[in-house]
Parts: structure tokens; sequence; C-alpha cells
């Protein structure tokens, strides 16, 4: 891949925070997707690549989502697979809550897990603690993995879980260790991300969440130098056929790092819809709005955090051919 689609990613997630931004604790989730979702489809028609959504919204028939098997770029320049959330927590914008991003991840061309639109078992960690964890182990014996690892106490271990009734055992598996918890009401994404980063004080997540957004955590990891591991939670006899249409046969098969974003180079690039630990949310003033976004690439191991103003004036549909 060509280093220069790092910056044109970046182009693409602050075009949907920006659109999103503005149904900012209105109440209305469908809306702000839908702004997100167009943005991010009208700026990706400018950048100089031929991507294929393998992580998406769903089918065609989904539209204006951008569904899996899309193609997006102007069709020259290099073959990428492209996993996307163009709004990563649509309920969080909806209330005005923490942790709303707009993410892109991609890969050289067929090296991306296509992860069946399901629930996964996910266990994600920083670079301290690559090699220490295991999805099949008890919640305590990771947790104090960590802990050495991060040279802690076990009660000084902070955890990070959604905040589901699924997840009631867990929570209390944690809380009998002693570690720390903190509950999310959405965004994994974020939260799988936030344990490469000391301040935001994040050492380990935990839990059941989406399997679209285990991959595109993978690539975000991969970039910095992270860990996650995952395992497939089928509901119901209908997902389990469809897991095994993908030649997915057994159910309690871990997937590695090396499962979900084969190869040396994968591009990650995210902006903050609203205020979180990492990334700062849109601000609007007058005729200008402020972005924060970071891109990292693995191949490299960069890590770029981009303070953006923008002129709403000067680009009112948020994209100009010559930007």
């Amino acid at each position: 891949m060509e280093r220069s689609l790092s910056i044109e990613l970046v182009r693409v997630t602050e075009a949907a925070a920006l659109s999103s931004a503005r149904w900012m604790g209105r109440g209305l989730k469908n809306e702000a997707d839908d702004a997100a979702t167009t943005a991010m489809r009208t700026v990706f028609d400018t950048i100089p690549m031929r991507g294929t959504v393998v992580i998406g919204e769903g089918e065609m028939d989904e539209a204006p989502m951008l569904y899996i098997g899309e193609k997006l770029g102007t069709g020259r320049g290099p073959l990428v697979d492209v996993a996307v959330d163009p709004l990563e927590g649509t309920s969080i914008v909806a209330r005005g809550s923490w942790n709303a991003l707009s993410v892109i991840a991609i890969s050289d061309g067929g090296n991306l897990l296509h992860a069946p639109d399901m629930y996964m078992h996910k266990i994600a960690v920083g670079p301290e603690a690559v090699g220490k964890i295991d999805i099949n182990a008890s919640v305590e014996d990771n947790l104090r993995a960590v802990a050495e690892a991060k040279n802690k106490e076990i009660e000084d271990v902070l955890a990070v879980v959604l905040n589901r009734d699924r997840h009631q055992g867990l929570i209390e598996e944690i809380r009998q260790t002693g570690a720390r918890i903190k509950l999310i009401q959405d965004g994994d994404v974020a939260g799988a991300i936030n344990t490469c980063f000391d301040h935001t004080g994040v050492d380990i997540l935990f839990g059941i969440g989406g399997a679209p957004e285990g991959v595109i955590s993978a690539v975000a990891l991969k970039c910095l130098g992270g860990e996650i591991q995952g395992k497939l939670a089928p509901s119901n006899e209908e997902e389990i056929i469809r897991c095994k249409k993908m030649g997915i046969e057994d159910m309690n098969k871990v997937f590695y790092m090396d499962d979900f974003c084969p190869g040396d180079d994968a591009i990650f690039a995210a902006t903050g819809v609203t205020d979180g630990e990492l990334l700062k949310g849109v601000q609007f003033k007058g005729q200008r709005a402020t972005t924060q976004s970071v891109v990292m690439r693995a191949k490299s191991g960069t890590i770029r955090f981009i303070d953006g103003q923008h002129s709403l004036k000067k680009k009112p549909n948020l994209v100009l051919d010559n930007e």
C-alpha cells in the first residue's frame, strides 16, 4: 500500500465525523449514522485506490449504508480490503455521550478476516501484555497475567466491559479478583484501542461484542503492537450455518492477530465524533469546525495525532476535489 493513503483516510473519517456530530444529543441515531455514511462514501470516491468493503453494514439491499462487497475509491491505485464503521457508537451520539468515533481500517487485498455479522467473545490488551493473555483461560488468570506484565497489583488493573445483561457473570468474576471495572454503554473498538495508551488508564478489554468490530480493533492493535483474541458466539442455528458456509466448522476456534489481519501492512484511521479518553470530539464555532484524529500504519509503526480545522463555508459538502 502507498503511505499517502494514511492521510487520505483521515479525510474520510473527518468528513464522517463532521456530518454525524451535527446530530449529537438529538436522540436520532439512524439520522446520525446516515449522515456519517453519506459523507464517508462521498470522500471515498476521491481516494486513489481500488477498495472492496469486507466489513460494513450488511448486504447491497441495505443501502445507503456502506455494504459488504461495495467498491470504493477512484478505481486506480492499490487493491485493498476495507473495514468501515462510519459511526462507531450511533447510540452514543444520539445520547450525547462519550467515545463515538468514525473509523476505517484497510489492508492489502485479501488480508482482512471476513467476519460474519454476529457476536464474538473478545479479549484485548496493549503491547506490555502481548503473549500473556489466553481467551480460554479464566478471567482471574488473565487479570493476574496483565497485572504482572504491567508491574501492577491486580487491584490496580482496569478492565473495560460493555454494560450488557449478558456480562453480569463476567462482571462478577472481575469484581471477585479485586480488579477495577469501567463499564461502557457502547464502543468496544475505542475500548480495545485504549488498552494501548497509558493515559486512558485501560489495561484490558473483556466481553462479547460484534465480530466486525473485532476485526477493526485488530487492525488498530496490529498498528499499535497490541493483541486481540476472539471466538465467534453464534446465537442460533442460522448463524452456525453462516459460519460453516464461510469455512468455520469449529465454533470454539480462537482467532488470533494473524487470523484477523495477516500480512505486514495495514492502516487504521479514526476521528472523534464526541469527546473520549483518546480523541476530542468535533467542535463547531461559526463557519469553522475542529476535529481530532489518529492514523497509524503497521508497516512503519507510525502513529500520528492530527488536529484539523475546517472551513464549513469553503467546503459545505465536506470535500474539495483538489483538497
